[in-house]
């Protein structure tokens, strides 16, 4: 069992899941929030390695993105991050990057070099499973979780395919467009997850837009995990001061969703 699955066996238990930026607003903040998510009640944390085309995502996460390489951050500190991170928390730690980053590096390599830098799963939002069946060889060589992503305008076909194909959980995107924190989520994500529920056998795990304890709370009645990556971001913009507040919002969701 991999470590990702190991989180959706506890009965009842709703996962919470949180993005960062590797490198922004710097690598030592970086070094800093992910053992605080950990220890504040997140089962899973995202590392988003800095990409110049994000084409998912919104204006905070792009501009985190943007600092994160003007920080120098590149896959391979990633990885030596990732790395130390992973002998400091034991919680599942996933890389969401976009393919191009894993090309240039090579798709064996960089699947090696994750599993030894302590990495249990990909995300990687522009990579269609009608594309990914090399890179889910290698993965799966390396025990490695490959999770694709659907959206609420996916048709049968793709939501077949991605039941088919997807390891660890499925990544619902809540919305049609791109990641960032949202008013109110749509009026039709129960039917969504309901939708692809009839076909997949993995937990569903919901992105996209969820940015307070009352929106985590409607999702976590529906699917089997909570995505927060936005909001995350904007407690972080505050370098010297984001600890309290950033572990303040955590610990709420997860008393939000244990509830």
């Amino acid at each position: 069992m991999s470590g990702i699955a190991s989180v959706f066996k506890q009965p009842g238990h709703k996962a919470l899941i949180a993005y960062v930026t590797v490198g922004y607003p710097s690598i030592a903040a970086t070094m800093e929030v992910v053992p605080l998510l950990a220890s504040s009640g997140c089962d899973i944390v995202e590392l988003g390695i800095p990409f110049s085309d994000p084409l998912a995502d919104g204006a905070t996460i792009q501009k985190a993105s943007f600092c994160a390489l003007e920080n120098g951050v590149t896959p391979h500190l990633c990885l030596e991050i990732a790395g130390q991170l992973s002998q400091k928390v034991s919680i599942p730690l996933v890389f969401m990057t976009y393919f191009n980053p894993v090309f240039s590096y090579g798709l064996s390599k960089f699947s090696s070099a994750c599993a030894s830098s302590g990495i249990s799963g990909l995300i990687i939002p522009d990579l269609p499973p009608e594309e990914g069946s090399e890179l889910e060889t290698v993965t799966r060589q390396q025990n490695l979780d490959l999770i694709y992503l659907l959206a609420p305008t996916s048709t049968e076909e793709r939501i077949r395919l991605v039941a088919d194909r997807s390891r660890g959980f499925i990544y619902l995107v809540s919305v049609t467009g791109v990641t960032g924190a949202r008013q109110k989520l749509p009026a039709d994500l129960a039917a969504f997850v309901a939708r692809v529920r009839k076909a997949a056998h993995q937990p569903l795990c919901v992105g996209f837009g969820i940015s307070t304890p009352e929106q985590a709370r409607r999702v976590a009645r529906i699917a089997d995990g909570v995505i927060v990556g936005s909001r995350i971001i904007q407690l972080m913009e505050a370098e010297d001061n984001f600890v309290s507040p950033v572990s303040s919002f955590i610990k709420e969701l997860r008393q939000t969703l244990d509830e």
